[in-house]
């Protein structure tokens, strides 16, 4: 003990003496947005290979095999450059069951949010063939079925498949029309609010597909304008459901490959219905379907016999607010039973039950909750799972022994960590971060002994130790509440100084912006503001996630009052700290927390001096159905909560500087927030800063887009805050 407190004090003394040789270079915003001088290094395409020894990444345009343990390289599996066609770059890859064949796809371009298309092609790793699977167009979705004999996808809302032997395309729908019907692939609130875009699914004997079908004609079109140098501009129109309007009709439907016959699985009734989920057991003769109501407080999971047609439901859960969506079912094998998450005890934890849905045992208990599930190596009989149990800041890995129902914690170190296991479990990759820590990578063995790092960005987390660096912070409320938070301190801070102070905020329904986890390129921005003078802070408000059903879901039926009561007593608690300036108090949000910022320039007028409010949704009657729906009900059912709770109804309040932004071409949150909230604010004869970006989405980003805004904030903070 006596020896490591020496050493302790030695490089305490040791800091002291060099900290002023180790000034903190000043940051920029090329540095930030246009040089990326800060960006941590990741470790891209990394998967697992099925022997459990080895992985494969994409680099250089190049496939290349690694050992797990040593990191050697092994062998190049396959150069792209040496592919005999025009594009040769391979932009994803994935392989057969068998790890046989390589589905390359070439050229891929967004749709919009996770959507995209390409050109495929199978290479035939023992042959050396490649095989063009459509040579006339790109194709979506494409997906190698099973036992590795077919390719499915969909061009132009139809479903095809693909006989990799006989090189032949055949037909499983045919009445796939634009901005009418689509078959196996989402519709865009689907893809946005469900979070997935493959609506088709192979049977594990590959003999059929389960898909969705998309009736979306009687849903009402959004227009975006884009310039692009032309006479006149380009107008890009897609099906997009507003609050109250209709939504697209859903309907199940299985393809037998064998007798070449397509029919509609019967789901009861599916009207004003969603179909969020679709995941076949380890059984090719059973399908399982999540059903959803409209106001997305019952689902129902179906277990369907696709040869007799015999369905059941086996789960039916309700909740007086609403359900959230995951992906955490997961089948035993041999029939064993299921795995199912549910927030039913007022926290989300997982379950067991069996193939009827009957004998239902909690694996996991308590005031935390799961926030992912990895699997079961069955082997072993042990789930494995992350969790923020120690706190709602953190997330710590698990592993469960199945028999005994005893759990423990795999992961030792404070902060946010996830893993990726190896298909056999014998290892597993280990990423963890905190928030002055940038993310490092290691493998591990199923003893937790680490095997060998991968990136541990060791140069950037000393330039992250000379910085400010980010305390967390516990904030009161007069409801009787502490919200967690984050603060960075301004270069050369004194207690005897007043600093103006930036408060950042997401605060949507389950997020969480205060994390111990690294915060991105975020992070170095405010980094710059905090060289220039600014105490940045950052709040969740309650509605955030991770602290129990009840605290996330208090928002329901009103999104924006409680978030925004909060975010102005944060900052009230802020400006009486002996080192804020509590008339120089600023607020910065982008989407959600766009919405946000302009709520609390105009809601708390006396508390707040400044804001910039990125995409924001301005009035909820403007935004999509399943997302809004979900936490307010329609604005027939609920017209206070919307009346009361859109910033568009308080423009007339606004007295300090606004920046206002908005990209033309956001499918998501659309120009039409920003330009109906401008329009209100002028009429109101309300001076205000506006930026919008032509033919950017709600990301903002492309030829200098990130550089440009930034640059503008930070103007518009060092001129007004």
């Amino acid at each position: 003990m006596k020896h490591h407190l020496t050493i302790s004090i030695v490089a305490l003394l040791f800091c002291l003496y060099v900290s002023p040789l180790m000034s903190q270079a000043d940051i920029t915003v090329e540095d930030i947005w246009r040089d990326y001088k800060y960006t941590p290094k990741s470790v891209p395409g990394f998967n697992f290979m099925s022997d459990g020894i080895h992985y494969t990444r994409l680099q250089k345009n190049k496939i290349e095999r690694y050992d797990i343990r040593s990191g050697d390289k092994v062998e190049t599996l396959l150069d792209g450059s040496s592919l005999d066609i025009e594009n040769n770059r391979i932009s994803s890859y994935s392989f057969t069951q068998d790890e046989s064949k390589i589905l390359l796809a070439i050229d891929k371009e967004s749709i919009y949010r996770r959507s995209s298309k390409a050109y495929y092609y199978i290479y035939d790793r023992q042959t050396e063939k490649l095989i063009s699977v459509y040579d006339d167009d790109k194709i979506s979705a494409a997906t190698m079925s099973p036992d590795g004999a077919y390719l499915a996808y969909v061009w132009e809302n139809n479903i095809y498949y693909f006989s990799i032997e006989d090189e032949e395309t055949l037909p499983v729908t045919d009445d796939g029309v634009t901005n009418e019907v689509i078959n196996g692939m989402c519709d865009w609130v689907y893809e946005e609010e469900f979070s997935f875009t493959k609506a088709f699914f192979w049977s594990p004997d590959s003999r059929k597909i389960a898909f969705i079908r998309f009736d979306e004609s009687e849903v009402q079109e959004f227009t975006m304008t884009n310039y692009d140098g032309g006479l006149y501009p380009e107008y890009e129109t897609f099906k997009y459901p507003k609050v109250g309007e209709k939504n697209a009709v859903v309907s199940v439907h299985l393809y037998d490959l064998k007798t070449d016959k397509l029919k509609p699985l019967d789901l009861g009734n599916l009207e004003d219905q969603y179909i969020p989920r679709i995941k076949w057991t380890n059984d090719p003769k059973l399908l399982t379907v999540s059903k959803m109501n409209r106001h997305q407080n019952h689902l129902q999971l179906y277990k369907i016999n696709v040869e007799t047609d015999a369905s059941k439901i086996i789960i039916d859960e309700k909740n007086k607010y609403y359900i959230d969506v995951t992906d955490d079912l997961y089948f035993l094998s041999d029939d064993a039973g299921f795995i199912w998450s549910s927030e039913e005890s007022g926290y989300n934890h997982l379950y067991s039950y069996d193939m009827n849905g009957q004998n239902k045992r909690a694996l996991t208990k308590g005031e935390y909750v799961v926030t992912k599930v990895y699997g079961v190596d069955e082997k072993k009989g042990v789930l494995y799972y992350q969790a923020a149990e120690s706190s709602p800041l953190e997330r710590q890995v698990f592993e469960l022994d199945l028999k005994s129902g005893k759990s423990s914690l795999m992961t030792d170190k404070e902060g946010t960590n996830n893993v990726q296991f190896s298909s056999t479990f014998d290892y597993y990759s280990w990423s963890h971060s905190r928030i002055n820590q940038p993310a490092t990578y290691a493998i591990y063995d199923r003893r937790g002994k680490e095997v060998r790092s991968l990136e541990d960005n060791a140069t950037l987390a000393v330039t992250v130790q000379k910085q400010q660096l980010v305390e967390f912070i516990k904030v009161p409320t007069s409801d009787g509440l502490e919200l967690n938070g984050y603060m960075i301190k301004p270069k050369g801070f004194s207690m005897t100084q007043e600093y103006p102070v930036l408060m950042f905020v997401y605060g949507g329904p389950g997020s969480q912006m205060v994390t111990d986890a690294w915060k991105g390129q975020n992070y170095w921005w405010f980094q710059m503001l905090a060289q220039k003078g600014y105490v940045v802070a950052c709040i969740d408000n309650r509605g955030t996630g991770a602290r129990g059903e009840e605290f996330k879901k208090t928002t329901y039926l009103t999104l924006g009052k409680y978030e925004t009561r909060d975010q102005i007593e944060s900052a009230q608690y802020l400006g009486s700290l002996p080192f804020i300036d509590q008339d120089r108090i600023g607020i910065f949000g982008w989407s959600y927390g766009g919405f946000m910022a302009s709520h609390c320039i105009l809601q708390g007028k006396d508390v707040f001096d400044t804001a910039i409010a990125v995409a924001p949704v301005t009035n909820w009657k403007w935004y999509d159905t399943i997302y809004t729906e979900r936490f307010m009900r329609t604005t027939e059912e609920n017209p206070e909560g919307y009346q009361e709770n859109s910033p568009i109804h308080y423009a007339d309040q606004l007295e300090g500087s606004y920046l206002l932004v908005h990209g033309g071409s956001d499918d998501n949150v659309h120009f039409q927030n920003s330009a109906e909230m401008a329009g209100a604010l002028i009429k109101a004869n309300k001076q205000f800063d506006t930026y919008f970006y032509p033919n950017r989405n709600h990301g903002i980003y492309g030829d200098n887009a990130r550089l440009h805004l930034y640059t503008k904030m930070t103007d518009f903070l060092l001129e007004n805050l």
